[in-house]
């Protein structure tokens, strides 16, 4: 397998890390194919998550975004930004792991919380993993059962709180170069 510092980037983390703005930043930065494994499935789908949720069930899209996965290493994809529960299958971190130069965007409950909330529309209805509670105790809850599992599949962390996406993929593009 090629060197880690040559593999295709995957970023990792909670809803509202920045994720997706970050693999567009490092795409446009590296002349490199960017792949948004939430967009890439509610476009293919022709819904929005929360509803795609609602209608189908979380198994159901946990495989899907496990099938898309596959799809993208495999076509090549250089820059991935996936879901923010794409760790929470053993099988899809231990290809992120292997395959990728995965990279954990480290974000606090608060600013998640104020990054989704500005994006649009009640997080609570937007954002399936929030729905049936207060968001900002969810969103803690979250990182609490996930943290773990980040750290697991990540070769590096980068804190983006307070941290413009530039600055973020200066870091990531930083963590990358040393893992060479």
């Amino acid at each position: 397998m090629s060197t880690l510092g040559t593999r295709p980037i995957a970023l990792v983390g909670l809803m509202g890390a920045g994720k997706s703005a970050v693999a567009r930043e490092l795409g446009e930065r590296l002349g490199a194919s960017v792949a948004d494994l939430d967009a890439m499935i509610e476009s293919q789908e022709g819904a929005p998550i929360a509803e795609l949720f609602e209608r189908s069930g979380e198994a159901w899209f946990r495989r899907r975004e496990s099938e898309l996965l596959t799809q993208l290493l495999q076509a090549g994809v250089q820059v991935l930004a996936t879901g923010g529960g794409a760790v929470l299958d053993a099988d899809r971190r231990a290809r992120l792991h292997e395959r990728c130069f995965v990279v954990w965007l480290e974000v606090s409950p608060a600013v998640a919380l104020a990054r989704v909330s500005a994006a649009g529309g009640d997080p609570a209805r937007t954002r399936p993993m929030l729905a049936g509670g207060e968001p900002l105790p969810r969103l803690t809850q979250l990182l609490e059962a996930r943290a773990a599992l980040y750290a697991e599949v990540a070769h590096a962390r980068v804190a983006t709180d307070g941290r413009t996406v530039a600055q973020v993929a200066d870091e990531v593009l930083r963590a990358r170069a040393g893992a060479a």
